[in-house]
């Protein structure tokens, strides 16, 4: 079952690029450049995900977010705001309004793609697809086989919950606390430098044969799976 995308979005050259990569992922794409408009195409047809722009004629998409939750029929369509705001209060109002995720105009294609299926993996799991990949790693969830560049490698439970969960976030820092929770639960206590003898062994597994790193150490931050670092 192919995703309906909603991309409210007043930029022509931007939402065509956003176009093509979702279609070229297997998504049903429709765009609306005028908020009003939007409010209206997502309010009448139910999209399973809206891409919404911050700054739209007529309709802010802050307003229009706002509008959308308050409302039975659409107040669970997942909702990811797409700005040139990047400051951490316009990213709190955002997410406060009701947006599930948010991502600072310029950004990559497959980082917005990464960001759709994760949010549609845990909202709408009957839409979720049964593999992650990302910069050459290849994840079967349904079968837990994990290839780098086609060549198999093995990993523990563990090690692939946590690869699992970075796939799922790519870019994006996590500190070790909010690893611990994401893998183990917040209801289990392991001690904080547990997570770094897991990522010692996920490296080691994933750079065999002098692989380029890709599990980026932030200082006094965490952790992060970032291609481009």
């Amino acid at each position: 079952m192919s995703a309906k995308i909603l991309i409210v979005e007043d930029d022509p050259s931007l939402t065509e690029l956003i176009k093509y990569n979702l279609e070229s992922e297997g998504f049903s794409v429709e765009i609306e450049m005028d908020g009003e408009e939007g409010l209206y195409n997502a309010q009448d047809n139910a999209p399973d995900l809206i891409l919404l722009d911050w700054m739209l004629p007529n309709l802010s998409g802050i307003e229009i977010c706002r509008r959308l939750r308050r409302h039975k029929n659409t107040k669970n369509i997942p909702i990811i705001m797409l700005t040139a705001k990047g400051e951490e209060s316009d990213k709190i109002r955002g997410l406060e309004t009701g947006a599930d995720d948010y991502i600072t105009k310029p950004f990559s294609p497959k980082e917005l793609i990464a960001r759709i299926k994760a949010i549609l993996r845990r909202i709408r799991p009957a839409l979720s697809e049964q593999s992650l990949e990302y910069a050459g790693i290849e994840m079967d969830l349904a079968s837990h086989k994990i290839k780098r560049d086609g060549v198999m490698i093995h990993l523990g439970p563990t090690e692939f919950n946590i690869l699992k969960f970075l796939m799922e976030n790519p870019c994006r820092v996590f500190s070790r606390e909010q690893l611990l929770d994401m893998v183990w639960g917040n209801d289990i206590y392991v001690e904080v430098r547990t997570i770094d003898v897991h990522i010692r062994r996920l490296r080691k597994a994933l750079n065999d044969g002098n692989k380029e790193n890709l599990i980026r150490t932030v200082r006094s931050a965490g952790y992060s799976l970032d291609y481009d670092q």
